[in-house]
């Protein structure tokens, strides 16, 4: 049995940085029917799946445990989750959970995969747990609807490196504090990830192992709004799992503030989107990089702290307006500025100053000597008539 097995949170008090997520599950189980269908949600390695199965234990439930293979279309749910929702407990009055991990890859390739699913899910006896890492995808949306969300945090580095402390200590493994702090900081808040780590190094010596600080994760950009706006928090680092950059994100988060916050916080809000464009002017202006920090802050936590306290329920985010225009108009003049390019170069001034004087320019263009000296494409010279 592997490290990560063997050191599964058995029960409540096993699971590390989940109090809240632990007493909404409580509930569900206690107010159950008022709920049929629970979704357990967040980062890889928080303990979904351990959460699920320490209230079966706790309850003394009996648990069927049903992955996405056995999810995947309409006709598997039909053939197995269905008589699952029906059928009493091996052990006669004995209550059941049923556990369907990673029900994002319920609906696979049969659209009628997630209309089954809620159709089943109304029918249930039992209660059904359900694990996933991103609960936002539209194609969840029916199922969220009919589900309790309880969100698992990301775990915390301290408890990570205190679980690893108390594993190397069990299992005998001579590694240092240092050790198991840089294997806790590559995990980025995966507990499972940090014990296979220490698994995979137990036997290689401290110093022969050259770990890196962290792992590539990139985060998606509605994830990171949801936390933006759905949560309180500094979230100075919020941005680094992203594959945007700051500039590309300002857009999104202005594109979708008015969606989350309303009057006073709204204002709050796009006062603070204000003062972070303030210093992304002054970075690029006069290349003062050092106030790339103050962007970030009044970009992550002053749109966080803006708010008295989040809009509940799903919110569905959009793409920024402001790109599009952007893409539209750089479409709409490209032709001229790869004329004035050419142009430039061939009376030696600036395209700036071309691009300028274009118009007054345009009946020297126009001429057929011109064009093919400039070496002009038919796009450009069509671009000229009109």
């Amino acid at each position: 049995m592997n490290l990560s097995e063997k050191y599964r949170a058995k029960r409540y008090t096993d699971l590390v940085g989940q109090e809240k997520a632990i007493r909404d599950v409580k509930e569900f189980i206690q107010n159950f029917p008022k709920r049929r269908a629970l979704i357990l949600f967040g980062p890889a390695g928080t303990g979904k799946t351990s959460l699920a199965l320490a209230v079966s234990r706790e309850c003394q439930f009996d648990v069927l445990e049903l992955n996405s293979s056995d999810l995947r279309n309409r006709q598997k749910l039909e053939e197995i989750l269905k008589p699952a929702i029906m059928q009493k407990s091996l052990f006669g009055n004995q209550g059941k959970i049923i556990l369907m991990d990673e029900v994002d890859g319920v609906t696979g390739t049969d659209i009628g995969g997630i209309p089954e699913l809620v159709r089943l899910m109304n029918m249930t006896t039992f209660p059904i747990i359900m694990t996933c890492n991103d609960v936002w995808q539209s194609k969840l949306a029916p199922v969220r609807q009919k589900s309790k969300l309880v969100e698992m945090k990301q775990l915390k580095l301290g408890d990570i490196i205190g679980l690893l402390l108390k594993i190397a200590e069990k299992e005998k493994l001579n590694k240092s504090p240092l050790f198991l702090k840089k294997i806790a900081i590559k995990s980025q808040g995966d507990m499972r990830a940090a014990i296979n780590d220490l698994e995979s190094y137990s036997e290689i010596d401290d110093l022969d192992v050259d770990i890196e600080e962290k792992r590539e994760i990139q985060e998606s950009i509605f994830n990171i709004l949801r936390r933006l706006f759905k949560e309180r928090g500094d979230f100075l680092d919020l941005f680094d799992s992203s594959n945007l950059s700051l500039d590309q994100i300002l857009l999104w988060i202005e594109e979708n503030i008015p969606k989350e916050y309303k009057n006073e916080t709204l204002a709050r809000a796009y006062y603070a989107l204000g003062q972070a464009d303030v210093f992304r002017g002054r970075i690029y202006k006069n290349q003062s990089w050092r106030f790339l920090v103050y962007q970030n802050a009044f970009q992550s936590a002053g749109i966080s702290y803006a708010k008295d306290f989040p809009l509940s329920g799903f919110t569905r985010y959009e793409k920024p307006k402001r790109i599009f225009k952007i893409w539209m108009n750089n479409q709409k003049i490209a032709k001229k500025k790869s004329i004035a390019m050419k142009y430039a170069k061939f009376v030696h001034c600036s395209s700036k100053r071309i691009m300028r004087d274009f118009n007054f320019l345009r009946p020297v263009l126009n001429k057929a000597e011109v064009q093919k000296e400039l070496k002009m494409s038919e796009e450009e010279i069509e671009y000229l008539r009109k």
